[in-house]
């Protein structure tokens, strides 16, 4: 079977390479594509899965990610959302972004509520880097909160039918405890999906 095919779709965030290199080192087949790149472009490319990057600072208060629209609609594989990318797709399905009572920068610890194959051979607590002034404060109808910290509620959700999983902290850094096994379950969660 060939390998893996997960793009990261590039919001202006200070991470994105990041992104791109954790899954490389994980031995996906990986490339970042501006997020004006067209739905058809990634499938014809043969995307298994997407990584919503973060962006530039207060981008998933109020403002469009690009196309991120349109690959959440459209698209029937895994798709991550970091950051920025986890606000957009709280608000694109109908949840609500807020500037945070305590915004988050540096290190914080996540404690994980529910079982997600996001979270597979994670400790119920650990460390992680978060860097955020916005954050979820209404998950979508859909969603399942699985995460939160002392200061944002809701740290991680995921989608109850569907492939989708945002993330308000910073797998991609070095700081994030388990950052890598996050991005290795993401990428079984791909390879299972196809």
């Amino acid at each position: 079977m060939s390998e893996v095919k997960i793009f990261v779709i590039d919001n202006g965030g200070q991470w994105t390479h990041r992104e791109w290199r954790v899954l490389k080192y994980l031995g996906v087949e990986t490339r970042i594509f501006p997020n004006t790149t067209p739905f058809e472009e990634l499938v014809e490319e043969g995307a298994d899965g997407l990584v919503l990057s973060g962006g530039a600072p207060r981008i998933g208060l109020n403002e469009e990610l690009g196309r991120c629209g349109e690959y959440l609609e459209k698209g029937d594989f895994p798709i991550l959302g970091i950051c920025a990318g986890h606000q957009f797709m709280a608000r694109f399905f109908g949840g609500k972004v807020e500037p945070a009572d305590v915004p988050e920068f540096g290190r914080i610890e996540l404690v994980i509520d529910e079982d997600h194959e996001i979270f597979e051979g994670l400790p119920k607590k650990s460390v992680a880097w978060a860097s955020h002034n916005d954050e979820v404060t209404i998950v979508p109808e859909e969603f399942v909160i699985l995460a939160h910290s002392k200061d944002c509620k809701v740290e991680a959700m995921a989608h109850k039918s569907r492939p989708l999983v945002g993330l308000q902290f910073h797998p991609e850094v070095e700081h994030t405890e388990f950052g890598v096994r996050i991005f290795k379950n993401f990428v079984e969660i791909c390879r299972e999906n196809r």
